[in-house]
């Protein structure tokens, strides 16, 4: 009774054959790797900007009329204030690109500011993407380089990060 029961909880087990290729001679392990086709070119480039807890991707029409668009709004309208509008314009403005390109973006996290200076961050990356020579000035204006400053974490025992309860000596 014990070997029916067992009988039927038999498992049959598949097991994977690795696949190996057929080498004619030596010459054909040495021939260097296919580079992949990738197919046309995306009528966009798209680039990520960072800065504290705000994450903005950014996608940079090769062709269009100078419209940005953050989350579905206009970018004057997203941003209220104009020190943030001239934060998103500042490297478009520098490279003289912005009238060519149409920049779709899609911000999250954190506050305004934050976003406004990820989305100038990921526009910068879009813009060397498109071309290397505006590398250089884009540096020299300080929008290549993320600000990796961001709040410190709370710690346990005290008040804030740093902030230890008030001590009285008596």
């Amino acid at each position: 009774m014990v070997n029916e029961i067992e009988d039927k909880k038999i498992v049959k087990k598949v097991v994977a054959k690795p696949r190996v290729r057929k080498v004619e001679s030596l010459a054909d392990l040495k021939t260097a790797p296919v580079k992949k086709d990738t197919g046309p070119r995306k009528p966009y480039i798209t680039a990520v900007g960072r800065r504290k807890t705000a994450i903005v991707r950014v996608k940079l029409t090769d062709v269009g009329t100078g419209k940005i668009t953050v989350n579905g709004k206009d970018y004057k309208k997203y941003f209220n204030f104009f020190v943030l509008q001239q934060a998103v314009l500042s490297p478009l403005v520098l490279t003289q690109e912005d009238k060519t390109h149409d920049i779709e973006a899609k911000a999250a996290g954190g506050g305004k500011l934050g976003q406004a200076e990820a989305t100038r961050l990921a526009i910068t990356r879009a813009l060397m993407e498109l071309n290397e020579d505006f590398k250089p000035a884009l540096k020299a204006a300080g929008y290549v380089t993320r600000d990796p400053r961001a709040k410190e974490r709370k710690k346990f025992g005290l008040k804030k990060a740093r902030r230890a309860p008030q001590w009285s000596k008596r």
